[in-house]
C-alpha cells in the first residue's frame, strides 16, 4: 500500500536508515544541517520527510509526531511497506536526576512502559515492562558517542503516555535505575522487533524534571544537533 494514509513518497524516495526526530521542524532542521541535496518527500500532514546523503551514504530524515500512536504509526508504515530497515529516533527526553546534565545524551538500551500501545502484542508475548533496542545499534551508539566526544549515558528510560500525570513517574524512573522520561520508544521498539527491523532511541536531556528546569523551545527545535550527528555518524 503505497502511499500510504499518512506517507506520500513513493517506495524509491525513502532510504533504508530513517532518523526520526519528533517535531517535524527539527526534521528540516537536521535535513538542512546535515544531508547533501535533501529532497522534500513528505509533507502529509505537516509531518516532513527529506532524503539524501551524508558522506555517501543515503538516508531519510522524517518526523514521527509526539507519542506512542504517532512513532507507532509512522515506524509501521515505514518497516512493513517501505521496506525500511533501521530507525533512529532522535528526541528529547526529561533527566530525573543529576546524573543526566541537560543537553548530555541519552541511549536507550531498554525502554520501561505501562503504555496500552503494549497491549496490541499481547499475542506476541509483551506484556507491561521493557523492550530492548537492537543491541548492536546500541553498541555501535556509544562508540560512536565516545569517539565523538559526546556527553553520554547509556541506559533504561521510560515511555510514557502522558505528558502530564497524576502518576509519580519520578520515583519510578528512581526507583529502577532509568535515566529519563520520553513518549515514543516503547512504540518503536515493538514495531521493530514484530517487522524483524531494528531500532534505537538517541535522546538529548531537555530538562531536569525534580529540579523544574527546562530549555527553551527554541533550543530544543534547532539546538540539538549533536544526537542527530551520532545517529548518522553511527550508521557509516
Amino acid at each position: 500500500m503505497i502511499p500510504t494514509p499518512h506517507i506520500e513518497a513513493t517506495k524509491d524516495q525513502i532510504a533504508k536508515i530513517v532518523i526520526m526526530p519528533g517535531d517535524p521542524r527539527r526534521s528540516k532542521m537536521i535535513a538542512e544541517t546535515f544531508l547533501e541535496n535533501p529532497v522534500l518527500v513528505n509533507d502529509v500532514r505537516g509531518v516532513q520527510g527529506y532524503t539524501g546523503t551524508y558522506k555517501g551514504q543515503r538516508f531519510t530524515v522524517m518526523a514521527s509526531g509526539m507519542g506512542h500512536p504517532s512513532i507507532g504509526l509512522y515506524s509501521y508504515e515505514l518497516y512493513n511497506f517501505y521496506d525500511v530497515d533501521t530507525i533512529i529516533r532522535v528526541g528529547s527526553i526529561g533527566g530525573v536526576s543529576d546524573r543526566t546534565p541537560l543537553r548530555s545524551l541519552i541511549i536507550g538500551q531498554r525502554a520501561y512502559s505501562e503504555t496500552n500501545y503494549l497491549m496490541f502484542y499481547r499475542d506476541n508475548g509483551n506484556k507491561c515492562g521493557y523492550v530492548e533496542a537492537d543491541e548492536t545499534l546500541c553498541a555501535k551508539a556509544a562508540a560512536t558517542a565516545e569517539r565523538l566526544g559526546f556527553e553520554y549515558n547509556v541506559g533504561d528510560i521510560m515511555s510514557s503516555d502522558t505528558y502530564y500525570t497524576d502518576n509519580d513517574d519520578v520515583a519510578v524512573c528512581l526507583e529502577n535505575n532509568l535515566l529519563g522520561v520520553e513518549m515514543e520508544g516503547v512504540a518503536l521498539y515493538l514495531n521493530a522487533k514484530r517487522a524483524g527491523k531494528k531500532a534505537l532511541v538517541i535522546c538529548t536531556v531537555s530538562n531536569n524534571i525534580p529540579a523544574g528546569i527546562e530549555l527553551p523551545s527554541e533550543d530544543r527545535q534547532n539546538g540539538f544537533k549533536d544526537m542527530a550527528r551520532l545517529a548518522f555518524e553511527m550508521c557509516l
